[in-house]
């Protein structure tokens, strides 16, 4: 039942020594035992813990030994007479002295008295005790000890440790502390109450106690004398109401709005303490006769009645409460269109400083079209706030604005913006641009488009030569806005920016994407009379002709070009035009031109040298002479390098090759591609153990170049590749080369999941290589289903790749110049990962996205050609000519198994679709039976023979 204490006593629950018992439930002290459940009343009057009586002449010391009357051991192991304190006579809990624990008087505990428990009686010492006696007491003691000792396991006791007494699971037992804590704030509460009858707190704080406490009956007593002591009090009222049963609850409130008519909490506590609506609406308006200038009861009480008798009583209510501006929009709501005119105007009148009621007027103008009303108001509203000493705030109008927008009132809205777009801006002009830009960008990112839009429209007419303004708000236009809207801002704003050559180049690509090329061509013709030496505008001229396959126009737009900027772009653009036509002779005579003029123009040196090797047969020693040319004039461009290492390459002159990359590496130090480059020559001429050699030198030099990390994992062998690849990872862990080598790995080892998020990655980490693109639609094509490859294919349309040499290497081919960018994707992959491409049929829609077809258009065929081929037949045929189901049946939930068919959320909705597994497996089977008939057929063939000679 407890442990004892170091001073021959037991701990009580509230944490006081006894001098021989043990802690007792109720927390009080007994001279020689405790009141147990189990125990017996002894003859002294005493129950001991097993329930055994004991004379009194004395109990087991807390070493668990005995004391005989000679002499006892004491604690410290030292013997003591007869008449010196032993353990038993250790100062008790009173701070008294007792020589053989004679003098432990039955006296109450320090701590209060717990409910429900009586007092524990005084129990003089008994004198006849003898030694006997004594002995059968500690007896006892020792045989509780043991009794705990079998009990616990492994050192830990099963009883429970506040005592054996508690159980815990049939009890909600709180702690000492909690009931130390109670007792306190009750003394302190009582004392408050007392002193102070009238503090209403008090009441309701000594009331929530006892509810704390699990005295519900004492809470509603003492708020019940708290209603008597503190009746203006409504704080102790409602909390009389809530304590008291739903029943009985209306009569306190009914009590308590008698004592506080005038108190708005009570008179809507009672109303909501109605069920039947009627009734809630009389008590409200027997409210309102007491408290006729209350918005909130006004507001519940209106909430409660329909339209006719809402707008009857908000008649009054803006006579009671005239300067309440929720009444006033409330009653104009619920009126026609002349009748909540004059309400507006009587609002105004009340309340001149609301803008609120301003702008109410303007929404209900735009109710009726009159949307010159609608401007004309709010200007007003500016000049009368003003003279009503209102101060301007910009933010409080743009939030108007916005929920004029999101309340389906954009006429309002575009006018609160444009009378207000001065309010609490900078004087000077870059301050109040630089505060329209963020407004707008404010309110684009809270969904306020057509507010955004506004601002912007009147921006650009403050300052109609900011071309920033203009482009912010073409773009905007672009995203959210129609081709039309887009084809207006442009036009404006080629008006007010002429000069502006990207407005020009944004109006006349507007025109040409909608398919009006003479409107195209109109723009940029007027462009050219503001901008005559504009290479872009130049450039844009003869790409709109060459696209449109006008080309003698784009030379003649070039050969003005020439004159008139004389720019290295332009004698470039000149000289792709002659070679995409296939007149090299042409190009390389403006190549010569061009470089006469412009030297040093790298770009030019490569396009003269490639036009030499694209020739037929290929002139690789006149390319050759070419690059070296060039490399003498810009011998810092490492593409050029490049190009004369691959020209060698071709020759297989890999000796000149490696010399030609020594130079190179000499003027261009730390240059990632030209150890590539070196490592291809030695993998080419065969010297793999030349090639890892080079490989580590670039790693010494290069350390962070994840291009290189990435050729080193792919020549490591395969049991080294993941080591390679972890080192990589620390060195250049978000470069996308590195990641995609790393795809690979968990591609070549089936780990799909893995594969298909680290290729993810990549293209997320640098979304313009086009070899990650490439090696992702590779995988997807080989793994993955119709969806993820035509997202890969979206992606990367959208994205518009243009690095990576391997990519680089095959789209900038000229046959593949004018392709589109799914195009150039589909022939990058058929080249780099032929085996993958080629593993499976491409899904029909697929097929039409690789092929340039816009995403929709490439469903919609899809979809009518499979419709076609039902339509044909009435049924589609499969390969063995029988009759199999449709591609896709519809179903809302699954109906079992169909043969051939899985149950799925597709692209074309929820339902059975083909299963292409099985059909794989089919056709497997198929070939493993076409196998097995030759060897049957020839067998019978063998048994014919035999029978014929016989």
């Amino acid at each position: 039942g407890g442990t004892g204490t170091p001073m021959g006593g037991f701990g009580t629950p509230m944490g006081l020594r006894t001098p021989m018992g043990l802690r007792t439930p109720m927390g009080l002290r007994t001279p020689m035992g405790l009141r147990t459940p189990t125990g017996m009343r002894s003859s002294l009057g005493m129950a001991t813990p097993m329930g055994m009586s004991t004379p009194m002449s004395g109990m087991g010391t807390p070493m668990g030994l005995g004391t005989p009357m000679g002499g006892m051991a004491t604690p410290m192991g030292m013997a003591t007479p007869m008449g010196m304190r032993t353990p038993m006579g250790m100062h008790t809990p009173m701070g008294m002295h007792t020589p053989m624990g004679m003098r432990t008087p039955g006296m109450r505990t320090p701590g209060m008295r717990t409910p429900g428990t009586p007092m524990t009686p005084h129990t003089p010492h008994s004198h006849g005790g003898s030694l006997n006696d004594l002995g059968e007491a500690r007896g006892t003691v020792l045989a509780v000890k043991l009794d705990r000792i079998m009990d616990s396991v492994t050192g830990q006791t099963v009883m429970d440790p506040k005592g054996y007494l508690t159980d815990l699971n049939a009890l909600q037992v709180q702690s000492d502390a909690d009931i130390s804590d109670i007792k306190k704030a009750r003394t302190l509460l009582k004392s408050v109450i007392t002193s102070n009858p009238k503090h209403g707190p008090g009441w309701i704080a000594a009331a929530r106690l006892e509810e704390v406490a699990g005295k519900v009956q004492s809470a509603r007593q003492l708020i019940a004398q708290g209603c008597k002591h503190c009746p203006n009090n409504e704080d102790v009222w409602l909390e009389a109401a809530r304590l008291e049963k739903p029943q009985s609850a209306k009569a306190v409130v009914a009590k308590a709005v008698k004592s506080l008519p005038h108190s708005v909490r009570l008179w809507i506590d009672a109303a909501n303490r109605e069920v039947d609506v009627q009734a809630k609406a009389r008590v409200l308006r027997k409210a309102l006769e007491f408290i006729p200038n209350s918005v909130r009861l006004w507001k519940e009480a209106v909430s409660l009645e329909d339209e006719v008798e809402a707008r009857v009583m908000l008649s009054r209510a803006v006579e009671c409460v005239p300067h309440s501006v929720e009444m006033w929009l409330a009653l104009a709501k619920l009126s026609s269109y002349k009748e909540a005119q004059k309400v507006l105007n009587e609002a105004r009148k009340h309340i001149p400083t609301s803008p609120v009621i301003w702008v109410t007027a303007a929404k209900l103008e735009e109710t009726q079209g009159n949307e010159k009303m609608v401007e004309l108001i709010l200007t007003r509203a500016i000049d009368s706030l003003a003279a009503n000493g209102v101060t301007p705030d910009r933010d409080m109008w743009l939030k108007q604005a916005e929920e004029a927008e999101k309340t389906g009132f954009i006429k309002t809205c575009q006018a609160i913006v444009k009378v207000t777009i001065k309010v609490g801006v900078d004087e000077d002009v870059k301050g109040m641009k630089q505060n329209w830009i963020q407004d707008a960008d404010a309110a684009i990112n809270r969904n306020s488009i057509e507010v955004a839009r506004a601002i912007y429209n009147n921006a650009v007419m403050h300052l109609k030569n900011k071309k920033k303004l203009w482009l912010r708000l073409a773009e905007l236009e672009t995203k959210y806005g129609t081709s039309e809207s887009l084809d207006n801002v442009l036009q404006r704003a080629v008006t007010y920016c002429p000069h502006a050559e990207i407005l020009w180049l944004m109006a006349a690509k507007q025109k040409w994407l909608r398919g009006d090329v003479a409107s195209a061509r109109r723009i940029l013709a007027e462009a050219f009379s503001h901008s005559k030496e504009s290479e872009a505008i130049h450039l844009a001229a003869v790409k709109l002709e060459s696209e449109n396959n006008e080309i003698q126009r784009s030379r003649l737009l070039l050969a003005r070009a020439r004159q008139q900027c004389n720019t290295p772009k332009v004698w470039m653009q000149s000289v792709q035009l002659e070679r995409e036509q296939g007149l090299f002779q042409q190009a390389l005579h403006l190549c010569e031109e061009g470089l006469k003029e412009h030297p040093n123009f790298a770009k030019m040196w490569m396009i003269g040298g490639q036009i030499y090797m694209e020739k037929s047969p290929p002139e690789l020693h006149e390319a050759a002479k070419f690059f070296e040319r060039g490399l003498q004039k810009c011998p810092r461009s490492v593409p050029l390098w490049l190009c004369s290492v691959e020209c060698e390459i071709r020759q297989q002159k890999y000796t000149k090759a490696r010399s030609l990359l020594e130079k190179a590496r000499l003027r261009n130090p730390g240059s990632d591609l030209l150890w590539i480059k070196g490592v291809e020559v030695e993998m080419l001429d065969g010297s793999e153990r030349l090639a890892h050699h080079l490989m580590s030198k670039a790693l010494q030099e290069c350390a962070t170049s994840g291009i290189l990390w990435a050729k080193a994992i792919e020549l490591e062998p395969k049991q080294g590749q993941n080591a390679k690849s972890v080192d990589a990872l620390k060195k250049c862990e978000n470069d996308a080369h590195v990641i995609i080598a790393v795809a690979k790995l968990f591609w070549r080892d089936n780990k799909m999941a893995k594969a298909r998020k680290w290729f993810n990655r990549a293209v997320t980490l640098n979304p313009r290589l086009g070899d990650a693109w490439g090696a992702y639609l590779a995988f997807e094509l080989e793994h993955g289903t119709a969806h993820e490859q035509r997202e890969v294919i979206r992606k990367c349309v959208d994205a518009e790749p243009n690095q990576g040499n391997d990519w680089n290497r095959i789209v900038k081919r000229v046959p593949n110049w004018r392709g589109k960018w799914a195009v150039k994707l589909k022939r990058f992959v058929e080249e780099t990962y032929a085996a993958e491409f080629n593993a499976k049929p491409l899904n029909r829609e697929v097929e039409l996205l690789l092929q340039g077809e816009d995403p929709y258009a490439a469903m919609a065929a899809a979809a009518e050609q499979e419709a076609a081929e039902k339509e044909e037949g009435g049924e589609v045929k499969d390969e063995d000519g029988g009759v199999k189901r449709e591609y896709f049946e519809p179903a809302s939930s699954f109906q079992g198994a169909r043969p051939g068919f899985a149950f799925k959320m597709g692209p074309r909705g929820l339902g059975y679709y083909r299963d292409a597994k099985q059909d794989m497996l089919k056709a497997e089977k198929k070939e493993k039976m076409e196998k097995q008939e030759p060897t049957v057929k020839e067998e019978e063939g063998k048994d014919d023979d035999k029978d014929k000679k016989k």
